[in-house]
């Protein structure tokens, strides 16, 4: 009894000119997202400007960034592929991750706050001296 190899595929990479377009759209999308970021970012230190309009650039990096991120996630890992609950098992956690993170800045930030409010140090507890009271006449 001869038993012959067969070979099993689950995933077929497109060939030929698809996959070189897909890698030029994605290094393209990347990079202009890149030179907007680099853009703002050496604009707020080259030019001044409001803090609040800072603010709201940094925001915008931090999107962009995010977005780059799912990008990278989609097409070089292949998750844009994957099944809806596959993608869900993977960015839930991510959220989650991320709400973890600003919840115990906030709380942090908050109890700082709290403590420098209502625990003054000794030094502005205390009383300034008379004037001429520690003086021998």
């Amino acid at each position: 009894m001869e038993h012959s190899a067969q070979e099993v595929t689950v995933h077929h990479e497109p060939g030929g000119k698809e996959v070189v377009q897909k890698i030029i759209k994605t290094t393209v999308i990347l990079s202009v997202i890149t030179i907007i970021e680099l853009g703002m970012g050496l604009a707020m230190y080259a030019w001044p400007m409001a803090e609040g309009l800072k603010l709201f650039l940094k925001g915008v990096i931090v999107i962009l960034s995010l977005a780059k991120a799912f990008y990278i996630v989609g097409i070089f890992m292949h998750l844009g592929d994957e099944l809806k609950n596959m993608i869900m098992t993977i960015v839930v956690p991510l959220l989650l991750f991320i709400w973890f993170i600003a919840a115990f800045l906030w709380d942090g930030n908050s109890w700082k706050t709290l403590r420098n409010t209502y625990n003054k140090p000794a030094v502005e507890n205390v009383a300034p001296a008379a004037h001429g009271a520690g003086e021998k006449h």
